[in-house]
């Protein structure tokens, strides 16, 4: 077989010597504090029995979708689907992406035009910067959760372009960042693109099933859904199966039908895939005490960190993922190697996804772990600092 080229040898190389070499692991019976399984639903045996019911009364016999969705692949599940998460988000539609990733690279790819302008949070992730990276638009970044950064941006721009106002400019942020964990000044960041005609774009990725009486993300659980220009909600997270939605007007769904790549060039999900989606949304609907659980832990961890001392480690979080910064890659692999040999899954965050002496360890917290986990968890990472 033939060699990997010299170049990315190198590369490979390089990586080992930083010490930030990425590889595929199992995490086997360690107990859980590493998946973004929040809420138990992707081990859930009554969701997995309710689907396969649901496709056996519906008469569905189909292995895979057959096709894109504008060919052979809209199977009328994906339009009930759709409609049930338009209905349970309050918004005008639902259009169902293969993935998270796919939905950033379809929305960003299309919607912003030359000439318009993409504010976005330096902490955004990956997959809404490889997005922007295939737009005509123009974009910087602003200081992470900094308004006054962004207002600043926002103004530069409108004076620059005072002869064509029609040119749009998009706000990008997440209500949870996936490698902090904190969340931005939602209510003022609204009130900025309001003041300034923008469009307020909010990846919900690490908010479904986490904020909200039901689940239903940060925005809507602030009251803010209406004022939303797109919501890209994920379901591998929260919601323990796969895919994404980007929710908005009837009128950017259509548009995103006929102009996002990443929506009409690949085969659909499958029927039973997007069952799951539908199932899983429906226990979001009746499944209020594990949400309330789930709370619960995220409040109990915070008095844990604070009653060892440990808070000043932490980036401050409300959310389901914690951050211990642990400067240095073979520091942060090393307290993580031994916290996972006492039997916890928690995983080390290493440069260059994250900054460099930003190395972190990631916890996630879930409504199944308990609190007894949670206190032995922070003893033992207590221990090794």
């Amino acid at each position: 077989m033939k060699q990997l080229p010299e170049s990315l040898q190198h590369k490979l190389q390089q990586r080992k010597q930083n010490n930030a070499l990425r590889n595929l692991s199992f995490s086997g019976d360690l107990i859980d504090f590493a998946s973004n399984d929040y809420l138990g639903f992707a081990h859930s045996s009554a969701i997995f029995n309710k689907t396969h019911q649901l496709l056996l009364d519906r008469n569905i016999k189909i292995n895979g979708a057959t096709g894109s969705r504008l060919l052979s692949g809209n199977h009328a599940i994906y339009h009930e689907t759709e409609d049930f998460i338009s209905h349970f988000h309050q918004s005008e539609s639902a259009l169902i992406f293969n993935s998270g990733y796919d939905a950033n690279l379809g929305f960003f790819s299309a919607v912003p035009q030359r000439n318009d302008l993409i504010l976005f949070d330096e902490l955004c992730h990956a997959s809404i910067r490889d997005g922007i990276q295939l737009s005509n638009a123009k974009s910087y970044k602003f200081e992470h959760n900094d308004l006054e950064d962004l207002e600043r941006l926002i103004q530069r721009f409108r004076t620059e372009h005072s002869q064509n106002p029609k040119n749009e400019i998009y706000i990008v942020t997440e209500t949870v960042f996936s490698m902090d964990g904190d969340c931005p000044e939602l209510d003022n960041l609204v009130e900025l693109s309001e003041k300034y005609n923008c469009n307020l774009v909010v990846d919900e990725a690490h908010s479904l099933g986490v904020f909200g009486e039901k689940g239903e993300g940060l925005i809507q659980s602030l009251g803010l859904q209406s004022k939303i220009f797109a919501q890209i909600i994920t379901f591998g997270k929260g919601l323990g199966c796969h895919g994404a939605a980007v929710l908005g007007s009837r009128e950017l769904k259509e548009y995103l039908v006929n102009f996002a790549r990443s929506f009409i060039y690949t085969t659909g999900l499958s029927p039973h895939s997007v069952a799951t989606i539908l199932v899983a949304y429906q226990n979001l609907e009746t499944e209020d005490k594990i949400i309330q659980k789930l709370r619960e832990n995220i409040v109990y961890f915070n008095q844990e960190k604070s009653l060892l001392g440990l808070k000043p480690m932490f980036v401050r979080s409300k959310s389901a993922i914690q951050s211990a910064i642990i400067p240095g890659n073979e520091r942060v692999k090393s307290i993580a190697k031994q916290i996972q040999a006492n039997g916890f899954d928690v995983k080390p965050i290493l440069s260059p996804t994250v900054p460099e002496g930003q190395e972190r360890l990631r916890i996630c917290l879930h409504s199944y772990n308990s609190k007894e986990e949670i206190s032995a968890l922070m003893h033992r990472i207590y221990s090794l600092l």
